[in-house]
């Protein structure tokens, strides 16, 4: 399928080689989910599953190169969230992590995915919180992936009261189209290329603001941690990643998390928030090792 980005993007030379790679090999599709209409996603390759969750400014063509780096070991599977590209929106104005795992639930059945890796990155991690820690059974290990916890807890709830009203200030104030602009400050490194800012731009331009902002409701009324309370160590073994230069989910807080949880920490070097944008090879190459874990 063919897609034609928004007219306010300019499909500068940075980005030539990764729109052709995206419509020639990462291609998007879309499947029902009966009266809860329809996920769309990207996908390539063959063999064992990995399940790819992106981030609030994000979606799901964002993970390009680190899916290119795994076709030839995985089937790749990375989803537009409700309310993201062609996604239709949950039907609750300020929904849960839950009710995005319910969402991702119902995706994976329409797919007949039973068993796979599921990689949640930022906002994608609560919600992989979310699908195992409900109960959900498709998901054989989980990397959370510079996770997003959350505000919904008690000590962090007025906090995320003040980020949620900067979050949507700043969206009726600029756009989405202002948000681009300003955000691959903040999600990559300071050694970050020009085509990795160019990408990061180009796919937070794709973003639907009614979809956003229930994802802005999600991360400041939950709590990660309200999902996994003592890991899922078991059924679902799962570890932690950061970027090592990540200024948004910080490395001390992502290995807090990862201790409090008794769950493996690994940095990944050279990478700030959007590591798998920045390092799509590590970030690769550490799901490849979970992958070959997978029975």
């Amino acid at each position: 399928m063919t897609s034609l980005a928004p007219a306010s993007v300019t499909c500068a030379d940075t980005l030539k080689d990764s729109l052709s790679l995206l419509e020639g090999r990462f291609a998007e599709s879309a499947v029902g989910i009966g009266n809860a209409g329809a996920v769309s996603y990207r996908s390539c390759g063959r063999g064992p599953v990995v399940v790819l969750l992106h981030g609030i400014s994000s979606g799901a063509a964002s993970w390009l190169q680190c899916a290119l780096r795994l076709e030839q070991d995985a089937q790749v599977i990375a989803w537009n969230a409700p309310g993201y590209g062609r996604s239709t929106p949950l039907p609750q104005t300020q929904p849960s992590a839950a009710d995005y795992a319910g969402r991702l639930e119902l995706f994976l059945d329409a797919l007949g995915i039973a068993n796979c890796v599921l990689v949640g990155h930022s906002l994608g991690a609560m919600m992989a919180a979310a699908y195992v820690g409900g109960g959900y059974k498709r998901a054989a290990r989980v990397l959370l992936v510079s996770p997003a916890q959350g505000y919904g807890s008690d000590a962090r709830r007025a906090r995320g009261e003040k980020i949620r009203q900067e979050r949507l200030d700043v969206l009726h104030a600029i756009g989405i189209e202002g948000m681009a602009e300003r955000s691959p400050t903040r999600m990559l490194s300071a050694g970050a290329g020009d085509a990795e800012r160019a990408w990061v731009r180009w796919n937070i331009q794709w973003l639907n603001p009614a979809g956003y902002t229930q994802a802005v409701h999600m991360l400041c009324g939950d709590d990660l941690r309200a999902y996994m309370p003592d890991g899922v160590s078991g059924t679902a073994p799962a570890a932690v990643y950061c970027g090592a230069d990540d200024v948004v989910t910080t490395p001390d807080d992502s290995r807090k998390l990862a201790w409090d949880l008794n769950l493996p920490f690994h940095l990944i070097d050279n990478a700030g928030h959007a590591c798998y944008i920045e390092q799509p090879g590590a970030v690769a190459a550490a799901i490849r090792g979970h992958l070959y874990k997978l029975s």
